[in-house]
């Protein structure tokens, strides 16, 4: 399986992102976004560093993130608003939104080796689109290991769950029970340039 493994700081650095986006340091602040370039960017250059944004974010390379973008070419609505959420909706995301894991790449390794379910079935793909009324669940054998067994119990850390996504406190286990929107996705993104960046 391919995966990016450039440093999280300085790739965070060149896009002009901050590393909490990324599940990293959410105490650090950049005061430095987009490195010490004084040179304007041109307007394509500034598309495609949105498009790069979110393929960093969310680990996908070109060839998968394209594909979501003609899936959202195809679908009602706003082009730039259905590829954030078909993003949103993988479940390595949703993994990591769940507060399963502490950022997506960890996320998408626990979804890889087979820690959970979904709607019962183990799914191992983390590019697995979730859907509402789908429960993802940690596995029974991985239950009791450190990794998931601090998620649990009264020193457990604290979820900011987005709206679309339930989790039961006393299980290792979410529900999707609505379709992200726009607003659910806080990754600071002007989808509209990658839009224009394809449009040409």
């Amino acid at each position: 399986m391919a995966k990016n493994t450039q440093p999280i700081a300085k790739r965070c650095r060149a896009l002009g992102i901050s590393p909490a986006v990324m599940g990293y340091g959410k105490k650090t602040t950049n005061r430095n976004p987009g490195g010490q370039m004084r040179k304007k960017k041109s307007e394509y250059a500034t598309q495609l560093n949105e498009k790069q944004k979110v393929k960093f974010v969310y680990g996908i390379l070109e060839k998968q993130f394209h594909t979501y973008y003609e899936t959202a070419t195809r679908m009602p609505g706003q082009t730039g608003v259905n590829l954030l959420v078909l993003v949103e909706r993988r479940l390595d995301n949703v993994v990591y939104r769940l507060g399963f894991a502490k950022t997506r790449r960890d996320a998408r390794q626990l979804v890889s080796h087979n820690h959970f379910t979904v709607n019962g079935k183990r799914v191992n793909i983390p590019s697995y689109l979730v859907k509402p009324g789908d429960v993802i669940e940690v596995i029974e054998s991985s239950r009791s290991s450190v990794k998931f067994s601090k998620l649990l119990g009264e020193d457990a850390p604290v979820v900011l769950l987005p709206s679309w996504l339930e989790r039961d406190k006393n299980a290792l286990k979410g529900t999707v029970v609505k379709m992200p929107v726009r607003e659910d996705i806080d990754v600071p993104i002007a989808e509209h340039l990658i839009v224009e960046l394809y449009s040409k």
